[in-house]
């Protein structure tokens, strides 16, 4: 399983840094063809789509890697007992969200499946509403790895690399 796990992290990474590279290039090249004054028009609109899927595997990965902006003024002030029941309480606070997250997206997705994207025939605008609920599950994944660190008393991420915490 940890083996499965490794590998879907990996192909997140690859598939994200993709993503990111073809939107840049279809922005680019639609860019320079309305420069040349013959626009094509879909590279905006799959550039949006792949931004869509880029911005929550960029997420998990960032979450995973504690790389997220984050305020501790308070939590660095409180008794380290006291600190980790407020960090427990969070992680379920961001588990129900994104449960939330993957129901409703699941939904969305299952609404707009007839839906053509963006007027483009034989592509659904499914292909776009399921980076929710993929993004949001795989963050769920990563959430419940951290609250499962926590309970163990394990240090993770940037604090447990530079001694920190």
């Amino acid at each position: 399983m940890r083996a499965f796990y490794h590998a879907v992290l990996r192909a997140e990474a690859i598939l994200a840094g993709t993503l990111l590279l073809l939107m840049v290039g279809l922005i680019f090249a639609g860019g320079v063809a309305r420069m040349m004054h013959s626009p094509i028009n879909w590279t905006i609109d799959f550039a949006t789509c792949f931004f869509a899927w880029a911005c929550f595997l960029c997420a998990d990965i960032a979450w995973r890697k504690d790389a997220l902006m984050s305020i501790d003024v308070i939590k660095a002030r409180l008794p380290e007992r006291l600190r980790r029941l407020m960090q427990i309480g969070n992680y379920l606070i961001i588990m129900a969200f994104l449960g939330v997250g993957v129901y409703a997206g699941i939904w969305l997705a299952w609404v707009s499946r007839s839906r053509s994207f963006q007027g483009i025939p034989g592509i659904s605008y499914s292909w776009v509403t399921m980076s929710l609920p993929i993004g949001a599950l795989l963050l769920l994944v990563t959430t419940m790895g951290k609250l499962r660190a926590e309970l163990r008393g394990e240090r993770v991420g940037v604090a447990a690399a530079s001694g920190q915490g």
